[in-house]
Order: C-alpha cells, then structure tokens, then sequence
C-alpha cells in the first residue's frame, strides 16, 4: 500500500476550471478503492470553505511571515480526506482559482502558489506533525510545479510524480519574483528553475520529478515536438525515459446514460434505441424540426481557438447546407460567441448556440447528439470524447493528443474489425472537416453499421479504475528509482 499525496489547485466538485478539476476529483477515490491511503492536498479558496459542511484545523504553519492552517475535510461523494491549506489573505476572496472576477490572473498567483507549494512540502516531510509521510507525491500541473524541486533538496524525500496536463499554462514569473519568494538559490540555475532568465513553476516539475506524466501517450511524444512544446521540447525529450502518457478516465458516477438523472430518458447498449428519446425532446425544446433521421452534431466546449472554432466557422456554410442539426454550449471568447449566435439567429431550424454552462443540458446534448464535434488544434487528453463515447455519440476529431489515442477513425477496414468508434480528420483543414461530416452523415443513414459502432464505442473501458491501475504500476517504478540514486 502507498501513501498518496495528491497535490492540485482544483478538485471536483469542491472546485473546478476545467480537466485538472475532474482527474483530482476521480483518480483519488479510484486509488483509494484499490487499497491506497491518499490524501488530497487544495487550496481553501473562498467557494470551497463556502460548500464544506464540515471541517477542522489539524496543523498550522507560516512561511515568510505568512500564516497557515491544515484543514481536513472529505471530498464530497467519498471517503477521501482532503487537506486543505488555509490562508485567508491569499485564497479567501471572490472569483476563480486563478483569476478576479474580470477574469484577469490575480497579481500575487506566484506567492499564493509558492506558499501552497511550500506547505505541501511541509506535509511531504511530516513537518507539521500529521503523524503520516507519504510515499509518493503525486503533483500537477505549474501550480505545484515547485514542489520536485524544493523536495530535490532534502535527504531522502518521497518519491515524486509530476502530471502535465496542459503545457501552455507554465506559470512564469520575473526574476525579482524569485527573489522575492525567497525560494532557494541554489535552485536558480539553467537545470533548475531558470527558463530564459524567468522563474518557471512548471519547469520544477519537470526537470525535479522522479517520473513525469501527461494525460495521454499520445500527448506525451507531441510536447518532445517544438509545436507543442512551448520551449521546453527539449528539456521533455531530455527525460524522456521518465516520460510516460496514461490516459484519464471518466467518473462512471456522472457520465452513465444508464443511470444519469439528467436524462429525459436513460439507456444502455442493451437499449441503445432509446437514446433517440433524448433527441426527440432536445429538438422539440430548441425548437428544431423534429425526426430521429436528421443527424444531430453536440457541442459542449469552452469556445476558443484551442478547440478548433476558428475551423467550425470556417466551415459552417457548407456544414449547414448538409441534412445536420448543430446544437453548441459553451462560453469563451467573445468574437467566436458574436458569429456562432449570428449563425443560430439566421438558421435557427439549424443551429442552437447556447452561451453559458449548465451540467443538466451539458448531459442532455451528450445523449442527444448522434455525433460530437471536437476538432481541437491540440488536445492533451479531453475527456468529452470519452463522455460521448460513453454515450453512444461518435466523436469528430482532430488526430492530435489524446483524441488520437482514443478515437479509431469508421474506415472500411475499422468497422469490419469492429474497431470503428468514431470519425477522425485527415487534417485540421476546412475541407477535411466538410468531408468528414459529410462521410459520417453517409454512415448514419446505414443503420446497423451505426449501431455497430455505437457499440463499439460504448463497450471500451474508460473509468477510472482502468487508468488507476497504471498509475500504481508508476508509483512502483517511482519508488525503485529512489534506490537507484
């Protein structure tokens, strides 16, 4: 059995942005169903204090004059123990996790960071007489990026792992910041923190990690690539033999057609022709016309460049003009809300655009849909394939990341092995996508081979205990490598 300590800035349904959110609220409980003593280590933001019924003070601390405080609490729906790192003046105000209420990053993210990094090291080494020292301690993206790096420090830390799940967001600061963190000299060098003459969160973990992971195989090769590497391609390709990709899984508990309360009408592989239902009732409260023949194309995305809507509106007039409905919710940049809502006003029998988030309709667009749009410029995992794959909706994607470790493209040979789950485009190109969606509109009208590959898409295993099980096999080789050193 391992002690886990699993660092994150976010965790649902405590707290949550984006994917991070859901792998911190998932794995954990799958680790601690396979006998694991993991605890959660989270900032205690202002909303999550807010939401939690119960909690106590178990350790206090301060670091560079700051105080803090260890709460415990559990993460709703399990049995997991979250630890919270209390520190009013920097986590205790209205907004986001990492940015105000204009949506800008807040001003002192490196300090309130680095505290919480400097608390999780704390915990690491039971220094705050917790009575319990991990084994491994498994950090994730720039937010505890520094954490590899101030452990390297000490005789004998736990074994680390650091998950990359998005290379973009590096966490990087000026030089003066590093200073004024007080962070340890010895650490400012060009194979340690020091990216470019800035202070690089995220570098810490990689280049201090024992093992580094990102979220799919195939992300994994893609960010030793300068293309998606943001600069440090060539400190990735550098560890490389310590660079491994394990796919996310899903939380079976919200994404399960056969049990989602959301559902005008749940259903299974068993009966797989009530999803239809689903349709039905979506297209009659968006005002579609209303026929279980007209393919429906689900949406469910933050609207930015990242998840390809440069490409969508690029292709909206021929896509329209073939016998499609396409239903988007989602909120993000604002030019790409102004033309998507243009286009749902002019063809409003042909495209529903809905700015804004909900869970139900996101659920409800997912059974619905009979096929889901996801041609993203870089994926690193995403799990809303893996969602529709769930659901019997055949992903459109990009060959990039994760959606290209997960989603086998409906040619001839595919759906004759029964391999086939979904459609995947030659290239990122405007005609790639036309042809596409024309290919799968083809498809839809055969309906056993339709139902073949719903099934073929809804049988694969994508919960988490699959992947839970690889992060076990990591933590061991993690802990092997220690006494190699």
């Amino acid at each position: 059995m391992n002690k886990i300590l699993y660092i994150s800035s976010e965790a649902f349904p405590l707290v949550k942005t984006g994917g991070l959110g859901d792998v911190a609220g998932s794995l954990p409980p799958a680790l601690l169903k396979l006998q694991q003593d993991i605890r959660i280590l989270l900032p205690a933001y202002q909303t999550v204090l807010d939401n939690l019924a119960t909690k106590k003070v178990i350790a206090q601390s301060s670091y560079n004059n700051i105080k803090v405080s260890i709460l415990e609490t559990r993460l709703p729906g399990s049995k997991v123990k979250v630890w919270l790192v209390d520190c009013p003046m920097l986590f205790d105000r209205p907004g986001g996790p990492y940015t105000d209420q204009h949506n800008q990053p807040w001003s002192d993210n490196a300090l309130r960071f680095a505290v919480f990094c400097y608390a999780a090291v704390d915990v690491a080494l039971n220094k705050l007489t917790l009575n319990w020292r991990p084994t491994i301690v498994h950090c994730n993206d720039w937010q505890s990026g520094l954490v590899p790096a101030l452990l390297s420090l000490y005789k004998k830390p736990p074994a680390t792992i650091f998950t990359i799940h998005n290379l973009a967001y590096q966490g990087n600061f000026d030089y003066q910041t590093f200073v004024d963190l007080k962070l340890p000299p010895e650490l400012w060098h060009i194979d340690g923190l020091e990216f470019y003459n800035q202070l690089s969160f995220i570098k810490g973990g990689i280049a201090f990690a024992d093992k580094v992971t990102t979220v799919s195989p195939n992300y994994a090769q893609e960010i030793m690539q300068p293309e998606f590497g943001y600069g440090l391609d060539g400190l990735v390709k550098h560890r490389s033999d310590d660079v491994s990709g394990i796919l996310n899984g899903i939380d079976e508990k919200y994404w399960n057609p056969g049990a989602d309360n959301h559902l005008v009408q749940k259903y299974n592989k068993r009966s797989l022709s009530n999803k239809q239902l689903n349709k039905l009732a979506l297209q009659k409260e968006f005002n579609l016309p209303i026929s279980e023949t007209i393919p429906m194309i689900g949406m469910v995305s933050r609207i930015v460049e990242q998840k390809g809507f440069e490409l969508i509106l690029q292709s909206l007039p021929e896509l329209l003009e073939q016998p499609v409905q396409v239903v988007i919710l989602g909120t993000g940049d604002s030019h790409y809300e102004i033309e998507l809502l243009n286009w749902h006003n002019n063809y409003p029998d042909k495209i529903v655009v809905t700015i804004g988030y909900s869970e139900v309709l996101a659920h409800q667009i997912e059974a619905a849909s009979d096929l889901y749009l996801m041609p993203s410029t870089f994926e690193p995992c995403g799990l809303n394939q893996l969602y529709s794959l769930q659901y019997g909706t055949l992903p459109i994607v990009t060959p990039v990341g994760g959606l290209a470790d997960t989603v086998v493209h409906a040619s001839e040979e595919a759906i004759t092995q029964k391999t086939a789950n979904g459609f995947v485009l030659e290239a990122a190109t405007k005609q790639s996508l036309i042809n596409t969606v024309h290919y799968a509109v083809q498809l839809f009208l055969q309906k056993e081979i339709w139902k073949q590959l719903q099934l073929n898409a809804m049988t694969a295993d994508h919960s988490w205990q699959a992947s839970a099980v690889k992060y076990l096999e990591l933590y061991k080789t993690a802990k092997n490598s220690l006494t190699t050193k």
